[in-house]
C-alpha cells in the first residue's frame, strides 16, 4: 500500500490544491488527512469542500475540536482563538458537521493516523513527548506506524525491537523504514509550514518498499497571503507563511 498523508492544510487552498496536483502520478493508493483542514487560511469553506468531493479521509484535529467545543476553544492563544472564532463564520452547516464528525483516529493497513499522538490525541504534541512517554504510546497500538502532524514539523522516531527509542530528523526525499523496527512520524505541514521553508510539505509510506518519501510542493504563498489580510485574519497568520 503507498499511503500519502497530509497534515494541517488549515485552510491555505492554493497549497491543498498544489499538494493534490503532485500527488498525481505518484502512485499512491490511499490519500487521507491528519487533522486541521482548517484555522489560520483564508478558504476554509473550499478546503472542506475539496477533501470532501475527493472523498479524503480524515481524523479530528485541534482546530476542529475547537469549532466545536468551547473548553477547547479557551485552550488556544488569542491570535489562534481569534482566527478560528472568525473561522467558524466563514463555514457552512454542513461543513461544521463534516468537521465536528471526523473520528480520532483512523487505520490504514499498517498505519495509525492522529492528529497529535497515539493512540488518539488530537492535542499532544510530539516535541512534549519523551522517548518514555513515546514508548508507552506506541505500545498501546497494534500498528507498527503512526503518522502525526499538530507540530507543523517534520520529525520521526524509530523504536527498535528492543524498545530502543531514537529521535531522528526528517528531511526532503527517500528514507528507508526498517522492517522490524516502529516508526512514529511526523508529517509536517501543508497550509503552515514553521520549518523557516514555506514549501507545502507531506508524506508518502509504501509498506511494500518499506520506504518513507518527504515531498515539498512550491505554491502560490502570496496569493495566500493577500487572501489572509482581505479576508480580515489576523495579519501574524499571513506572516508565518513567509
Amino acid at each position: 500500500m503507498r499511503l500519502a498523508a497530509l497534515s494541517d492544510v488549515h485552510g491555505n487552498l492554493e497549497a491543498f490544491s498544489a499538494v493534490l496536483a503532485d500527488l498525481e502520478g505518484q502512485g499512491v493508493e490511499h490519500t487521507a488527512l491528519l487533522g486541521d483542514v482548517v484555522g489560520y487560511g483564508p478558504d476554509p469553506e473550499a478546503c472542506v469542500d475539496l477533501a470532501r468531493e475527493r472523498g479524503l479521509p480524515g481524523v479530528m484535529g485541534n482546530h476542529e475540536m475547537g469549532l466545536d467545543d468551547e473548553l477547547t476553544l479557551a485552550w488556544f492563544n488569542p491570535t489562534a482563538r481569534q482566527s478560528l472564532e472568525r473561522i467558524r463564520g466563514m463555514l457552512s452547516p454542513e461543513s461544521l458537521a463534516w468537521l465536528a464528525a471526523l473520528p480520532n483516529f483512523l487505520v490504514l493497513g499498517p498505519c495509525r493516523l492522529v492528529h497529535g499522538a497515539p493512540p488518539a490525541s488530537p492535542t499532544r504534541y510530539y516535541f512534549e513527548m519523551s522517548q518514555a512517554e513515546i514508548l508507552s504510546r506506541m505500545n498501546r497500538i497494534d500498528q507498527p506506524w503512526c503518522l502525526v502532524g499538530h507540530t507543523h514539523e517534520l520529525a520521526m522516531a524509530r523504536i527498535s525491537p528492543k524498545n530502543r527509542v531514537e529521535m531522528l530528523g526528517l528531511g526532503q526525499g527517500r528514507h528507508e523504514l526498517e522492517p522490524d523496527a516502529r516508526y512514529l512520524i511526523n508529517a509536517g505541514a501543508v497550509g503552515q509550514p514553521r520549518d523557516g521553508d514555506p514549501r507545502a510539505k507531506y508524506v508518502i509510506v509504501d509498506d511494500q518498499a518499506n520506504e518513507l518519501e518527504v515531498r515539498f510542493v512550491e505554491y502560490d504563498v502570496e496569493t495566500t497571503v493577500n487572501k489572509i489580510l482581505e479576508r480580515g485574519l489576523p495579519e501574524y497568520n499571513a506572516r508565518r507563511l513567509q
